[in-house]
């Protein structure tokens, strides 16, 4: 039986290393993705809750803009208020 042709062992390594730096990042690409998933899921899950709480302070104080560093409310100009 004659002995089967190889490849030279710096060709094998020249094929082995890149394939398993491209299998490293191909993980690291779907770590990345799943991550990226579960934080649009969390934003998602805030921004449904500012939006409740949103409607709940409209719904007690008005249309109004609060000032986020320090609660003062102000009427939102309209068209209206602005004649």
């Amino acid at each position: 039986m004659a002995k089967a042709k190889k490849i030279t062992k710096k060709e094998l390594q020249d094929l082995v290393e890149p394939h398993k730096k491209l299998n490293d990042l191909v993980t690291s690409i779907g770590s990345l993705e799943t991550r990226k998933h579960s934080l649009l899921h969390e934003v998602g899950l805030l921004n449904e809750g500012l939006e409740d709480q949103k409607a709940k302070l409209e719904k007690k104080y008005g249309s109004v803009n609060i000032n986020l560093e320090n609660g003062e409310l102000t009427p939102i100009e309209t068209l209206q208020t602005v004649k």
